[in-house]
């Protein structure tokens, strides 16, 4: 088993050397160590390997020994304070700041050949409730402005890294302190790797503070999906489009209603209560469901569905998942921490093993694969080769091809599909485990089913 401690040391010899001390007692093994002083000068990670009950007592040292970061409500808050470029002005700011007992942990000033400075400081305010009285005071002083925080200032305090950011996303979904912890260590992990490569880590929290912004964005009254729907002689095929994440296909017939892919699960409410309004007495309809690729944000709605159709390598990431364990995504270093923060995010489940069924797929697109029927629709199931995501699969149903993500459509994203799905690339490198075998696949997709088929792509509206 594995778990990362996200630990609060002094700033002063020994600190790491008393935190490595503590975990070596038990036999648990450090596998990742990130600690940054340009960027924070207290919080260190260490993920360590050992048995269950060893991690519990370390964390329990920890937590007893005051070593354990701890989920607060604080926030952080940038602001402008325009002073006389004269002796003593900054005091009596100063002074007044002490008095309502903020925290500074950034503050940045230089003069600008005019009669006036400009000091930029972050407040660490741990009662909101005082910061209206203490505007009204400090602008007797001085013209105060508010700045939107920038997640791109180089050498702040942890409160903007870790509180501020990681707050702010707690706070918008909901999450618990296990959930808010497991952010900040998937967070600090992908600066980690960017810092490795010599990239800027600095615009990572910025990235990922959006991702989390568009996801609660579209929650409740905001959620509304572009939906479409083509007619076909014996069923009706509707496409729903939410803002963020995949496409959700519906195949309806007098048998009931078969979906490829649901989307994600942080939506899991405002599409039942949609599909409860397309379909009449949608809770006892006939529901089954089938899986392009096991990425998550094709994967909210598996809680819905009894009977839950995948290929062999995409149960096995199922089962990976249910056991606690790396998913075949996760694996890849450079997608795990997005995936996991995605998780996170999204609040997705793994779905439940026993509701899976093994579908007879082809080994490739040439393969004369086996016709199998669900809810009396006759599919047939191709395997992809991995380029996208191991797992994935290319259905048909008669002259309709649902390509999962191995085949999008960005030309028919909406705005709110093409700011989303920007962000992805940037935290994962790449959106696919391997672009070349990726690049092969869309191409053998296309020569094989393009030129006289319905594409149901995972993203983007259908070719109907």
């Amino acid at each position: 088993m594995k778990k990362t401690f996200i630990t609060k040391i002094p700033d002063q010899p020994g600190s790491f050397l008393k935190t490595v001390k503590i975990i070596s007692s038990l036999g648990l093994n450090i596998t990742r160590v990130s600690y940054n002083n340009s960027i924070d000068t207290h919080t260190l990670f260490v993920e360590v390997s050992g048995e269950e009950k060893d991690i519990a007592s370390a964390y329990e040292i920890l937590q007893k020994d005051g070593f354990l970061f701890e989920k607060d409500d604080a926030n952080v808050i940038l602001m402008e304070f325009k002073l006389q470029d004269q002796p003593g002005v900054l005091l009596p700011i100063l002074e007044l700041i002490h008095q309502y007992n903020f925290n500074i942990p950034y503050i940045s000033s230089q003069e600008n050949n005019t009669d006036y400075q400009y000091f930029k400081m972050a407040l660490y305010i741990e009662d909101a409730q005082k910061v209206d009285e203490f505007l009204k005071q400090v602008t007797k002083l001085c013209e105060v402005r508010i700045i939107t925080y920038d997640k791109t200032e180089k050498n702040l305090d942890n409160t903007v890294f870790y509180l501020s950011f990681a707050n702010g996303a707690s706070k918008k979904l909901d999450l618990d302190k296990d959930k808010f912890n497991d952010l900040i260590s998937n967070s600090n992990l992908i600066m980690q790797i960017l810092d490795e490569k010599n990239e800027s880590p600095y615009k990572t929290f910025e990235y990922i503070a959006k991702f989390a912004d568009l996801l609660s964005k579209y929650k409740g009254l905001n959620f509304n999906p572009r939906i479409s729907e083509k007619k076909f002689p014996h069923y009706t095929v509707y496409c729903i489009e939410p803002e963020c994440g995949s496409n959700i296909y519906i195949i309806e017939n007098k048998q009931g209603l078969v979906f490829v892919d649901s989307g994600f699960a942080l939506y899991k409410e405002e599409m039942t209560k949609l599909l409860s309004v397309m379909f009449k007495q949608f809770s006892t309809l006939k529901k089954a469901l089938i899986i392009t690729h096991p990425d998550i944000d094709h994967l909210g709605l598996t809680s819905l569905f009894d009977s839950i159709y995948v290929n062999a390598k995409t149960y096995e990431n199922f089962k990976l998942e249910n056991e606690q364990k790396l998913n075949f995504r996760e694996q890849y270093r450079h997608h795990e921490p997005y995936v996991k923060i995605s998780k996170i995010l999204s609040k997705y489940q793994p779905p439940q093993m026993d509701k899976l069924i093994m579908v007879k797929s082809g080994i490739d697109m040439t393969d004369d694969c086996p016709v199998q029927t669900i809810n009396g629709l006759d599919f047939r199931f191709y395997d992809g080769n991995g380029g996208h995501s191991v797992g994935e699969m290319i259905i048909t149903l008669d002259d309709i091809v649902f390509s999962g993500d191995i085949l999008v459509n960005p030309q028919g994203y909406t705005n709110e599909q093409k700011e989303f799905n920007l962000l992805a690339p940037y935290l994962m490198s790449s959106v696919n485990m391997n672009s070349e075998l990726a690049k092969k696949e869309r191409i053998e997709l296309e020569e094989r089913f393009s030129s006289n088929s319905i594409l149901c792509y995972g993203h983007g509206s259908p070719s109907w």
